[in-house]
């Protein structure tokens, strides 16, 4: 498998929304800024932040530039930073201010060192079914997201995943690719428009025992 960035689920970024482990999504990327939360504790520039925990603020910032909105201030014709929550770490004030360090290097939505991942551009349900056990388990997952990367996600359910074969509609997965790539179509959009529901056309992955737990 290649060396890529791992993909996160909304509902995964979501389950990090204290000040001790807050997460964030915007532009595409996961960010966990608890590391900024303990360096700037106690500060109220925090508070914006806070109250996102967890949750998408792309709408923060400009798709193009990757830096926080900005407008023209009607009043001073001055272009300033949008930030209809309140000012929040490493946005300048509106004015010159004598507590304002203005040498702060790379803000925060510009630092790498705060990334842990993507954020999926859509999650889908799939059933994965062992044959040997008859156990079913429903999986949330990415559609980025190769078969290799899905069986890390079920190795919680089965510490044996590997030791199983792959299949969907009695063809062997190969688990270098996608869903999609497998053939196991995304049919969310139809099942919508047909107004049909979702969890009973969820597609099924058949898990077949190889015999060999020494892939455990």
């Amino acid at each position: 498998m290649t060396d890529r960035p791992k993909i996160f689920t909304p509902a995964e970024v979501a389950a990090h929304n204290t000040a001790e482990d807050l997460w964030v999504s915007f532009l595409g990327k996961v960010c966990d800024l608890t590391p900024l939360m303990n360096q700037y504790q106690g500060d109220a520039l925090l508070l914006p932040i806070m109250e996102c925990a967890g949750r998408d603020i792309s709408a923060w910032f400009d798709p193009e530039t990757k830096d926080v909105l900005k407008y023209v201030d009607p009043l001073t014709n001055c272009v300033r930073y949008y930030t209809p929550r309140g000012r929040f770490v490493h946005v300048p004030p509106a004015g010159p201010r004598s507590d304002w360090v203005s040498d702060i290097g790379q803000p925060w939505w510009r630092d790498k060192r705060y990334e842990v991942g993507l954020l999926t551009s859509k999650t889908r349900w799939i059933r994965v079914i062992n044959t040997l056990t008859s156990q079913e388990q429903r999986l949330q997952v990415c559609s980025e997201e190769t078969l290799a990367e899905i069986l890390q996600r079920y190795l919680r359910y089965n510490s044996h995943a590997c030791s199983y074969t792959w299949k969907h509609s009695g063809v062997s997965l190969d688990m270098s690719r996608t869903l999609c790539e497998n053939n196991v179509l995304d049919d969310d959009h139809e099942l919508q428009r047909l107004r049909l529901d979702q969890n009973l056309f969820c597609p099924a992955l058949l898990l077949h025992f190889n015999d060999d737990l020494t892939e455990g």
